[in-house]
């Protein structure tokens, strides 16, 4: 079980470019359509946004499905999930280019990327 594990390989300036963790990713429900995130930038599916506990805000996430290796690079702007397991939280948009939205959930690998 790879949950919640996770390297941190930062930069001289502190970054965390090449930070990876993996764990399950999650997608937001309807009901948080056009509502503020924890950055102030309002919600919207069709953007390719995450919600990570610390990461942040405007850091670039590659998420990759590690069930078939398809990947999505998603801008870290809200903060969450709170569910034990759970690493990432994504836009339905970018959920849904590397997994099924029926699934509501997926087996991901994160990495902090330029």
């Amino acid at each position: 079980m790879l949950a919640g594990c996770s390297t941190i390989q930062s930069g001289s300036s502190g970054d965390k470019i090449n930070f990876t963790e993996s764990g399950q990713a999650s997608y937001y429900s309807d009901k948080h359509q056009n509502r503020k995130t924890a950055s102030g930038a309002l919600y919207t599916h069709s953007q390719k946004t995450a919600a990570h506990r610390s990461l942040p805000f405007g850091s670039n996430v590659k998420v990759i499905n590690t069930s078939n290796g398809k990947s999505v690079i998603v801008k870290i702007n809200d903060r969450g999930p709170f569910v034990k397991g759970r690493i990432i939280d994504l836009s339905k948009s970018a959920f849904s280019s590397i997994g099924n939205i029926s699934s509501g959930l997926i087996n991901v690998k994160i990495e902090v990327v330029q």
